[in-house]
């Protein structure tokens, strides 16, 4: 265990675009330190095993600097045969096609508490949590065709005299180009565009994520439009200091 976390902390600066998010935002002034749970964990992590990691990161590694403490990919996705990165048909969403974690890795998030208490844990241990997430609308939830949360209404968002859906706001033909049955982009042109992404990043801050690390925007995935809202959407929320980070990979 030792040896595999070791080689997980993280330097974030090489490949990547940091931005601290406040009511003034500005670029992160140096690379977040900590541990991302990808190197050691693959996508099957456990509730358990990251709040251990977590743990020795707080007690050895939290006086040097390393403060984060990151869930990396597919956190939503079942473990179960058949899964696997880019399979389809496995991930947890709810009624609004919003990714949610798997309650059979992570049991403390049934209920609709999502990773609120995970986090409190980390933040109880000094640290910050952070979450992968990628851009844009699961597969998933386009071929369920789910409805789209108006988080000024608590109601399905509507506009024109009808009721948004997702496979009105996916763009299929812009699927992410490593991970093609799992995510496509989201037209923020449309205001039901734009009402779904708050609805994932509002979500976050409420759970009290501190660091988004935010996938597949760049090269022949660059989504500028999703990276500028994104970033507007995390300036409003609360809490509103938290770290958006733009990944290459």
């Amino acid at each position: 265990m030792r040896i595999q976390l070791l080689s997980s902390l993280f330097l974030f600066s090489f490949g990547s675009y940091l931005y601290r998010v406040s009511s003034q935002p500005e670029h992160a002034s140096f690379p977040p330190r900590g541990w991302n749970s990808y190197d050691s964990f693959c996508w099957i992590i456990s509730e358990e095993d990251f709040l251990q990691s977590a743990g020795i990161i707080s007690q050895r590694l939290k006086p040097y600097g390393y403060e984060y403490a990151v869930v990396d990919y597919l956190w939503y996705r079942k473990n179960v045969p058949g899964a696997y990165p880019d399979s389809l048909g496995f991930d947890v969403i709810d009624e609004w096609g919003r990714l949610i974690p798997d309650p059979n890795r992570w049991p403390s998030s049934k209920n609709r508490k999502g990773f609120t208490e995970v986090a409190n844990k980390v933040h109880s241990m000094g640290l910050k949590f952070g979450i992968h997430v990628m851009r844009g609308l699961s597969r998933q939830a386009y071929d369920a065709n789910t409805l789209i949360l108006d988080t000024a209404t608590g109601g399905a968002y509507e506009e024109s005299g009808q009721q948004w859906r997702a496979k009105d706001i996916g763009i299929k033909e812009r699927a992410c180009a490593w991970m093609s049955h799992g995510f496509m982009s989201v037209n923020t042109k449309l205001g039901a565009g734009r009402a779904f992404l708050r609805s994932l990043y509002e979500q976050y801050a409420e759970w009290g994520v501190d660091f988004v690390k935010h996938d597949c925007v760049f090269g022949d995935d660059l989504d500028v439009d999703e990276i500028t809202f994104v970033s507007e959407v995390l300036q409003k929320a609360q809490p509103s200091h938290s770290v958006f980070f733009v990944s290459w990979n």
